[in-house]
This record gives structure tokens, sequence and C-alpha cells, in this order.
């Protein structure tokens, strides 16, 4: 072919979609004749097989090229592994989550485990998928490659770190398998209630800010705000008591009655345990007194075993109220100034994500004093029994009689 044809061919070609330049370049092998698919198909880089398609839809009898406006036929194309094994997300969300790492409350998340070795593992269990799929997958759902950071304390993390995570995972599915609830629980922190800044962006009309006041002292009358959320794991739904008081145990635990007497009883009404992931500090922690005390009171009032849970110290973030509730939170009122409680308890009320999570909030006027002491006579009442692993951290309070 002359310059002139093959300029002209090259300067075409962007400005059509997939059908319009198969029957393009077969018009121009037509034109060119015997050995033009050949001579068309190494200036365009356009397989022969598709210029010869084109080539027999236009010398079809029946073809109107004024009725063609589809560049493939409906439903043509190879269809995903996605649309034809839904289950392989679960399945690679299976094999990634024991070994993901970093912070899950950053959106991106990351593996240790290689693309080439979760092919292999998909392949033995019958899934054909290539690890370029699986990295377009990963993509999709958020993973990234990342590089180390320094950021670990100088201080050893506890041995049996990573068995206790090992351990909660196997004992919630445990609870899932039986069709009890699993729930995650921690308080985030204060907010102070007022026109104050609040971190992050929201699109406004340029150079008209919200305006908030210049400092962050808190406003006496209108005080702070604590939210204690209670995440149900396997149901993906959030339940958010916000106190005006301090994040004591018995504020904690009455977040959890709330919980139940709200949501939880309408969904798993006649259970007799419940699972709770916990941290190891705060008004729940491990050696705090009250929190123990006051969950026997609720499993007596209920009639309920509370199962108990603590992640090792140094850990809270992988507590799945952290990254599947209060991180989306933060989200939503990015940039929102806090102006009120009636604002608060909207903007907590109404997160929502594209999983399906939904929340309901109440706000908790109730007063909680710090520096309840508990009695011997009172700690020696609780019926609690210790798991064999790791007793201090897994442990079973169950009723001490039977409720009506």
């Amino acid at each position: 072919m002359d310059a002139a044809s093959t300029e002209r061919i090259l300067n075409t070609l962007p400005l059509l979609n997939e059908r319009q330049r198969r029957l393009y370049l077969a018009n121009e092998a037509k034109a060119i004749g015997h050995g033009g698919i050949t001579q068309v198909s190494k200036i365009s880089h356009v397989s022969r097989v598709t210029i010869t398609q084109g080539l027999h839809e236009i010398n079809q009898e029946n073809y109107k090229p004024q009725h063609q406006t589809r560049s493939r036929k409906q439903g043509a194309g190879r269809k995903t592994i996605q649309t034809k094994n839904p289950q392989i997300l679960q399945e690679i969300d299976q094999l990634l989550e024991p070994h993901t790492k970093g912070d899950p409350t950053n959106p991106l998340k990351w593996t240790s485990k290689s693309t080439r070795n979760i092919e292999k593992t998909l392949k033995q269990k019958g899934y054909q998928i290539s690890d370029t799929t699986i990295t377009d997958i990963l993509k999709t759902q958020g993973y990234s490659l990342q590089a180390n950071k320094k950021d670990l304390a100088i201080k050893p993390s506890h041995p049996d770190r990573n068995a206790q995570f090992e351990y909660i995972n196997k004992t919630a599915k445990e609870y899932l398998n039986a069709g009890n609830p699993v729930i995650s629980i921690d308080a985030k922190k204060k907010e102070n209630i007022g026109n104050f800044k609040n971190n992050g962006v929201e699109y406004s009309k340029k150079h008209e800010p919200v305006e908030t006041l210049d400092h962050d002292f808190p406003i006496k009358e209108l005080g702070k705000a604590t939210p204690y959320g209670v995440y149900d794991v396997f149901k993906n739904a959030g339940f958010v008591n916000v106190g005006l008081s301090g994040d004591t145990a018995e504020f904690a635990v009455e977040s959890i009655r709330k919980w139940w007497y709200m949501m939880g009883q309408q969904v798993y009404g006649g259970v007799k345990s419940v699972y709770v992931t916990a941290d190891s500090g705060g008004s729940n922690g491990v050696r705090v007194e009250l929190w123990k005390v006051k969950l026997q009171e609720l499993a007596d009032e209920l009639g309920v075993s509370f199962r108990v849970s603590h992640f090792p110290a140094g850990t809270s973030k992988w507590n799945k109220v952290e990254h599947r509730l209060f991180s989306f939170i933060s989200k939503n009122w990015r940039g929102k100034p806090l102006v009120s409680l009636a604002v608060v308890v909207g903007l907590i009320g109404g997160t929502t994500t594209e999983a399906g999570l939904r929340v309901e909030c109440v706000v908790d006027h109730s007063e909680y004093r710090r520096g309840v002491e508990v009695s011997d006579v009172e700690l020696l009442a609780v019926n609690l029994q210790k798991d064999v692993f790791h007793g201090e951290w897994n442990y079973t309070i169950s009723p001490t009689c039977t409720t009506n």
C-alpha cells in the first residue's frame, strides 16, 4: 500500500468503535484485492481473523449497515469469571482474610499472599483463573501493593498474638454455624459538640467553605459525645449508643443491653449465647472488674451467656467494629461540623455502605460515675469460666439464675 493509504487507515482507526474498525478494515482489504487482508493487518495491527470476519459480514445478503448500532451481538463477548462463578469473590476473600496485613481502618488492604499462590490454590479448587485476572479482582476489592513501613513499637508483640487472632476467627465461625450472634464492641473517640472543624473535605461552591470556630476548646453547655459501637459481624449491622457522660464499664454494658433490646432479640430471640470481641483496654478491658460485674448482671437479666474474647494489647484496630463501622461513620461525617447532638445522631444513623451496612443510633442521657470500686463479694459472684487457651483473654460469663 502507498503512504497515503497507510496514513488514511492509521488516522481513521482511532475514531471508530470495535465494529466500525472491523468493517472499515474489511472494506480496505476488499478494495486491495488479493493479499489485502495481510497488508491491512500489518498496518493496523488488527488480526487477520477479525478482518476476515468483517468481510463475511459485509458480504452477507441481508447486511444493512444503517440498522447495525452495536459493536457486538447482544450478550456477545467472553463472560468474566465473576459472572460465571459469583462465589469466586468469596473464595478469594476467605483466602486473604487471615493473612491481611496493615491498618484495617484504611480502605486499601494488602496481603502477603502472591497472586501466583492464590491462582494455584484456586485451581486446586477447580477454578480456571489466571494471576492477571486475580490482580484485577484484587484492585476492584480495594487491595494494593504496599512497601514496608517503619511503624512498629520497640516493645515486642505478645508471642501468641496471631494465635489469638486465629482463635477468635475459629470461635466466630462456630457461633455463625450455630446461628448465634457475634458482636464487636468498642467506644469511638469523644467528639466535641459545636461548630468545630471536622477533618475531611466535601464539595461546596468555590471560595465558599463552611466557616467554623478558630479554636477547639470544648463548649461546656454542649459537652462531648462518646459513640459506643456494637457491630453485628455476620449481619453487617451496627448499633451506636451516644453517651454524654463518661466512657465507663457500666456505659459499655448498657450499650450492649440497648443493642439487644433494640436490634439483637429481634434477630436472635431464643439464643443462649452471644460472642463478644473487645479490646484489651478501655472501659471493656481485660483487667476492668466492673466490666465483668456489669456483664454478669446483664447475663442474669437476659438469661444469656456472654463469651468474651479480647484482642491482645496494641491490636485494637483489628477489632471489626473499627474498620467495618467506625471508619464508615468517620467518612460519612468528614468535613461536617458536629454542631449539635441531633447532627451527631443523624450522621451516624445515616451511615451506609454498598455492602449493605445499616446503623441505628440512640442517645444515652444517663450519668455514669467514674472510679466505681468493686468489692470482693461482687467479684466472687461473677459466674466466669476461663477458656483453656489464654483464660485472661477468653472467658464466658453465664447466668447465675434462670430468668422468667
